[in-house]
């Protein structure tokens, strides 16, 4: 692709590194900036780079958050015994978007995949098992992507917190094995959050 403007290939190289943006496409939307009134994209950029410089994460939950703590983790109407564990900040979002839910969440960043190089050390992990010892929760509900790097953390997580009294269940396989949680259509994801399966009958020991 052969630019006239140097300004423009380097945003356009820019705007192809976000994920599922070509060059094409990158440059689809470079040119409709261009038609825009600057002052409009100077408000673009700005909104941008207040989201990413003054973002938080939840010290509970690790959600994304504007407060220290999440308007999930401090609603009083939450059942704060009910913790859902999910892969990433997408899940909590496809969850909400059920409207069938009313416990709290713990975003573990990822899943353990050895071929990726992510290991427990690098997940939410000891601050879950900290939050069973301490807050007096009764339930973990393990919601994550039905994929053998899934189910191997599930196996992991269970492990971990053996020792405690919480019960410890896993959403039900109305979600395709193999299946991305996030991609799950709100009926689907709703009636495995409903009809959730104690993990005994999950996991193979």
């Amino acid at each position: 692709m052969i630019f006239s403007s140097a300004l423009i290939e380097n945003a356009v190289n820019e705007f192809a590194r976000l994920p599922g943006i070509g060059k094409k496409t990158a440059l689809r939307l470079v040119l409709h900036l261009l038609k825009q009134d600057p002052a409009q994209v100077k408000l673009f950029g700005d909104v941008v780079t207040r989201m990413r410089e003054q973002i938080k994460f939840c010290k509970v939950c690790h959600n994304v958050s504007d407060q220290e703590v999440c308007s999930i983790c401090s609603s009083p109407s939450r059942n704060k015994a009910l913790v859902c564990v999910v892969e990433n900040i997408r899940d909590v979002m496809a969850i909400e978007n059920t409207q069938q839910f009313n416990g709290v969440y713990h975003v573990l960043g990822g899943i353990i995949s050895p071929i990726d190089g992510v290991g427990p050390d690098q997940l939410n992990i000891y601050s879950l098992v900290e939050r069973v010892q301490q807050q007096g929760v009764e339930e973990i509900i393990m919601a994550l992507s039905p994929t053998i790097e899934g189910d191997t953390t599930i196996y992991y997580l269970s492990k971990k917190l053996k020792e405690f009294p919480v019960k410890i269940t896993t959403i039900a396989r109305g979600i395709a094995f193999g299946g991305e949680l996030e991609y799950a259509d709100e009926m689907t994801l709703a009636r495995s959050i409903s009809n959730r399966l104690p993990l005994e009958s999950y996991v193979q020991k």
